[in-house]
């Protein structure tokens, strides 16, 4: 089977890419991506030079470049390329739209085009807003999406959607709870507040950190992406998470406390506008139907996690010394110092 995968310089396309060919090592697999400043070639460390494995430098908004690979065969697309950050939607909402829906646009036009067997579309439970104290988003919930990341999100998901019903594209969605693990850009809450601690630098907590996620370790995530690639049921949506819900405080809490340093590195700065405040999701329909579950707990998967990074700091200090350094400062710096 020959894969399309975009976005696999990124943390959860390369995390998916490396687990595959390694359980499929006679699959070939296309990694497409634009390498922008979450996109790093580090990342693909440890599969670049697999027989079955080609990188190709493209933007999905470019649909020339994207259809001479489908001219050449694509079985499956697995479409991870997505802007992915919220702070930065604020910023910038164009750049996310263009991306995550156009881009999605140009993937699903040239899927159907070239008969694609199967079109699986990488998405969050961000799409569906925001819960309560109590509930869970199951399939069915109504898209309710607050910012303009997941609104663009949201976008993606129901053009996926409309291919499958308009045109047939053998369509799966998957909408997966908060990723941690390696190669995850610093900007996400774990690695920043991880390599923060290691560097004795103060770790920035929106509002009063109460906010809620439901957490699920990479290689989880992947696992049941896989799972769906081979038995999803075109047409269908599926919630992929750990049921393991944590506030943004208590994961901050969890790392300081593995890496023996002093919660007096915690700063609580200015919320960020439209904040989310829990989400959970409802996961029966993919652990029913194809049996997939978990196999990471949060601390066993915090553990490794933290292991990673301490075991690759030059990965870490020359993503840091880059583009994110002046993001860091926009973003928290104004926060930190109270303005």
């Amino acid at each position: 089977m020959r894969l399309l995968v975009t976005g696999g310089a990124g943390f959860i396309g390369s995390n998916f890419i490396r687990n595959y060919l390694r359980r499929h090592p006679d699959e070939e697999v296309i990694n497409v991506d634009l390498l922008t400043y979450a996109g790093n070639v580090a990342n693909m460390e440890g599969f670049s030079s697999h027989p079955g494995y080609a990188f190709i430098h493209a933007d999905i908004n470019e649909r020339k470049q994207l259809e001479e690979l489908f001219q050449k065969g694509i079985d499956v697309v697995l479409n991870f390329a997505a802007e992915s950050h919220v702070d930065r939607s604020i910023e910038a909402p164009l750049i996310f739209a263009e991306t995550n829906i156009r881009g999605t646009l140009n993937l699903l036009t040239l899927a159907h085009r070239y008969g694609v067997k199967k079109f699986v579309q990488i998405s969050t439970d961000e799409v569906y807003g925001t819960l309560g104290r109590r509930g869970l988003f199951s399939e069915e919930s109504p898209l309710a999406p607050s910012s303009p990341y997941s609104a663009s999100k949201a976008g993606a998901d129901l053009m996926a959607r409309a291919f499958y019903t308009t045109y047939g594209l053998p369509v799966v969605i998957t909408r997966s709870s908060n990723n941690y693990g390696p190669y995850q850009f610093p900007e996400k809450l774990i690695p920043l507040a991880l390599i923060n601690a290691l560097q004795e630098r103060p770790i920035p907590i929106y509002g009063d950190g109460q906010q809620i996620r439901d957490w699920i370790y990479v290689e989880d995530h992947c696992q049941a992406v896989e799972i769906l690639l081979h038995r999803g049921t075109p047409g269908q949506v599926y919630n992929i998470g750990a049921e393991t819900e944590k506030t943004n405080l208590e994961v901050v809490r969890s790392i300081l406390k593995n890496l023996g340093k002093s919660e007096s590195l915690i700063r609580f700065v200015q919320d960020r506008p439209g904040h989310d405040w829990r989400y959970a999701l409802e996961v029966s329909k993919i652990r029913n139907e194809l049996g997939w579950q978990p196999e990471i707990d949060f601390e066993r998967g915090l553990e490794k996690t933290i292991a990673w990074y301490l075991q690759n700091k030059k990965w870490w200090e020359e993503v840091i010394s880059g583009e994110y350094k002046a993001y860091y400062q926009r973003f928290y710096g104004r926060r930190l110092e109270g303005d």
